[in-house]
């Protein structure tokens, strides 16, 4: 698949079918796209935490909050975190959240490519998540990436995620966000 089929393929899917789990094959695919995206200084600031044991995973999915429900039929979950200064700081800018959403959209966009489903969600417990999974305080828990197979069964889903998964939602005019020259001026 090209990059541009996996972009305007890409969706963020919600049926889940939980009888079919990612293979580690599928996880060490996904580990190489992060781990090969880009970051400032190379400092490659995500610490990724891969759950899918048959442990753990349970235990993590106790930390999604209502209306992800449809997320506990994941057979993997990728807990993304990071702190500032594990990344460039420069002045006030605090590079880490930007890099490490360029590799998360980089893993994205390389499920997309296997035929998986991964959706980053900000529905999640941090407390909860950061308790669970060890992860130290001082850390940003920044995102769950829920994966898995694609499902038929979408008993989990509201009314509303139900439409959602039927269609592709609207996208802003470029007008509304691409600005060309000065802040403001339409693109197009």
């Amino acid at each position: 698949m090209e990059v541009h089929d996996a972009v305007l393929t890409r969706r963020a899917r919600r049926v889940i079918d939980e009888k079919n789990p990612v293979t580690e094959a599928e996880i060490d695919s996904l580990v190489e796209a992060m781990r090969l995206s880009a970051s400032c200084f190379n400092n490659q600031p995500w610490r990724p935490i891969f759950v899918y044991g048959p442990e753990a995973l349970p235990q993590v999915k106790a930390a999604l909050s209502k209306g992800n429900e449809w997320a506990s039929k994941a057979t993997l979950i990728i807990v993304v975190a990071s702190k500032p200064p594990d990344d460039c700081i420069i002045g006030d800018r605090q590079y880490f959240l930007f890099d490490c959403g360029l590799a998360i959209g980089q893993l994205v966009l390389r499920a997309t490519e296997m035929g998986l489903i991964a959706h980053p969600i900000a529905g999640f417990s941090p407390k909860k998540s950061r308790e669970l999974l060890g992860i130290p305080e001082e850390y940003t828990v920044i995102t769950f990436v829920i994966c898995g197979h694609p499902g038929t069964d979408d008993s989990l889903l509201s009314d509303k995620q139900k439409e959602a998964e039927a269609a592709r939602p609207e996208r802003k005019a470029v007008g509304e966000n691409f600005f060309k020259d000065k802040w403001g001026i339409p693109l197009r």
